[in-house]
């Protein structure tokens, strides 16, 4: 990595700690605190978030990397002749998965799988005793997703879910200023987090009835829920409108309504250059906080009636840093492994969350 991104990935994990321990300082110690390198095991390959986690922890002093396993071969055999991961892959062993659930040596795992392997194998994890980051979203229902909330709970194991917004330093500051009442009374949050699938992709999203609503949508339903708590009612609309012979619904709309305010999300499948139209939006009636695209994050468009807070009146263009992603969620994660207290976001506002996801969905 060069010399300026690991200045960057010191500095955002330096900002999310902060943040992770204004939350968190006064709570309690829940379980020992880790005073060593964390351990840290990762069960299956074949989610896209993996190259970012994998790289967040390798260069991290908080972590040691005990091993990889895979239990499809066809999957493990693409990752190994995979160009990308050749330097991260460097002295990274492959282990089978008693060696991940079975040595008292590793302290936690990270799941990075398919929805549909999210609950069977997160309950190894659980069951094995160990502190658990599950990729995102957990299984298409509810009931088996609150067992495994609850069995993490019983036993004080961490349980930390894998969306991606959640240490954006810009949606961070909308949030905040949100909740610090800077821009008055906030009635409305606009998310757009459109894709371009491939036929392949879309025969795996399209085997559930939320379609690219439910693959991707918990990203931005995340942050309302960290925003507004847990809507009222929710609508959505799961439409199929491209000329694709397939079933998947790929232009959706939810809309999370609230006592004073609407959450308003768009996710669609197939848009050329996608990731400079994905966008973040606070509006109240003081100011609004608009961050697109949302990476790399880079710029944070503020309008104000008049001076609040940090911010000053009219429309102002703030510079932040790139945003990288999967830093914040990992120095959270040690953060509380190190200090023995409980994650920013608890078993409550991940149950709240996945049922959100499922409604907007219409799969609960």
């Amino acid at each position: 990595m060069k010399d300026i991104e690991r200045r960057d990935f010191l500095r955002v994990a330096g900002g999310a700690a902060m943040t992770a321990s204004s939350v968190s300082a006064v709570a309690a110690p829940v379980r020992p605190p880790i005073d060593r390198p964390i351990r840290i095991g990762i069960y299956g390959t074949q989610h896209g978030h993996l190259h970012g986690k994998l790289r967040a922890m390798l260069h991290s002093t908080d972590y040691e990397v005990a091993g990889i396993y895979e239990p499809v071969p066809e999957a493990k055999e693409r990752l190994q002749n995979n160009e990308r991961y050749a330097n991260l892959l460097k002295g990274v062993s492959w282990v089978t998965e008693a060696d991940l659930l079975e040595s008292d040596s590793i302290d936690a795992i990270v799941i990075e799988c398919r929805p549909e392997e999210a609950i069977p194998w997160g309950n190894k994890v659980i069951d094995a005793g160990k502190h658990l980051h599950l990729e995102k979203p957990p299984g298409d229902t509810m009931k088996p997703f609150k067992k495994l909330v609850e069995s993490a709970r019983s036993k004080n194991l961490l349980l930390q879910m894998g969306y991606v917004y959640r240490f954006h330093e810009g949606i961070g500051k909308a949030i905040e200023a949100a909740h610090q009442g800077w821009l008055g009374d906030v009635y409305m949050m606009r998310g757009t987090i459109n894709t371009n699938l491939g036929e392949s992709s879309r025969r795996s999203v399209a085997r559930y009835k939320g379609g690219i609503m439910f693959e991707l949508g918990g990203h931005q339903i995340d942050r309302a829920v960290e925003l507004f708590g847990r809507p009222n009612h929710v609508k959505s609309w799961l439409r199929h409108d491209t000329s694709f012979q397939d079933s998947l619904a790929d232009n959706t709309l939810a809309v999370l309504e609230y006592d004073n305010a609407l959450a308003v999300i768009t996710v669609c499948a197939r848009m050329p250059n996608h990731t400079r139209h994905r966008s973040f939006e606070i509006i109240g009636t003081n100011g609004q906080i608009m961050i697109q695209p949302v990476a790399p994050g880079t710029e944070m468009v503020v309008n104000m009636r008049e001076d609040r807070g940090p911010y000053k009146k009219g429309w102002n263009t703030i510079s932040l840093p790139r945003q990288y992603r999967y830093i914040g969620d990992m120095t959270e994660f040690s953060r509380a492994l190190r200090t023995g207290t409980a994650l920013k976001h608890d078993y409550e506002f991940e149950l709240t969350l996945h049922e959100t996801i499922l409604r907007a969905s219409q799969m609960l």
